[in-house]
């Protein structure tokens, strides 16, 4: 009962940050998801990356610092409504030095596997950083901010995990992939299709936001990403020997067990979307 308890205020406590967040201003909305990707970083780079001395955490610093460059950039163009050019400019002035700077911290470290480590702090980077920053692309526009597209793939995101659960914990008994996640079965994923589907079509009856065609698309977007997406953490957690990617948010497991299958459909919905805009 007190687990439930925890776990129930934790998620209270989440859904009012995120609400916050998202719907104050561009400026909160800015520093909700640079905390989130700061924090995603984090708790990879912990489990990819040995943290045993002071040498090692500030390899983790600085691939932290290294995986926020195109969330920083995105998001200053945006605000600060920069050209293309400048934008490229911008680019190469913090991009590639942060990017050699790992390079040189490991010519001084004396790390038994120097490039393993660059690769981790680009793959983080890559696998977290990027992603992250199309969430600008998504919400600013010519016709300024909206922040609504973003909340509904959210919404998407935690309909299909929380109907993915219920549904294969009463009705599962088909293991989805036994070998990354014994849990997960096709029952409880079909479920979690169900409600992502229905949840989608009374978020576009309600919101008047997008046309229904258009959530369709994502909720099947998020369906099939979203799912694989939190397999692929799950490959990463069982890799690294973890059941959780930290203990930050009691009850939930880490920030990045929260947003693995939002981090992963993003590219995907952030495609669609631009392209219909």
């Amino acid at each position: 009962m007190k687990g439930l308890t925890r776990r129930a205020a934790t998620a209270a406590i989440f859904v009012v940050v995120m609400m916050v967040g998202l719907f104050v201003g561009r400026m909160s909305f800015i520093v909700l998801f640079a905390i989130i990707t700061a924090l995603c970083l984090w708790e990879f780079l912990n489990m990819v990356l040995c943290h045993n001395t002071r040498r090692d955490w500030v390899r983790i610093v600085i691939g932290v610092a290294f995986g926020l460059t195109p969330f920083v950039l995105a998001s200053a163009m945006h605000i600060a409504l920069v050209t293309n050019d400048r934008f490229v400019i911008f680019t190469s002035i913090l991009f590639f030095p942060l990017l050699f700077l790992a390079f040189i911290y490991e010519l001084f470290s004396e790390s038994e596997k120097p490039f393993q480590n660059v690769a981790f702090i680009v793959l983080g980077m890559v696998y977290i950083g990027a992603p992250f920053s199309l969430l600008n692309f998504i919400a600013f526009n010519e016709d300024g901010f909206n922040v609504w597209p973003i909340f509904g793939l959210l919404l998407l995101t935690w309909v299909n995990d929380t109907g993915a659960y219920l549904v294969g914990s009463k009705f599962g008994k088909t293991p989805l992939l036994p070998r990354i996640s014994p849990k997960k079965t096709w029952e409880g994923t079909l479920g979690g299709v169900a409600v992502t589907f229905l949840v989608g079509y009374i978020f576009c009856a309600v919101t008047n936001e997008l046309y229904l065609k258009d959530w369709i698309v994502l909720a099947a977007i998020v369906s099939i990403f979203g799912s694989i997406g939190d397999l692929i953490e799950s490959m990463l957690k069982r890799s690294a020997g973890v059941k959780d990617s930290s203990n930050l948010l009691p009850g939930h497991g880490g920030v990045l067990d929260r947003f693995d299958a939002f981090i992963f459909l993003l590219p995907f919905a952030a495609a669609y979307l631009l392209s219909i805009r």
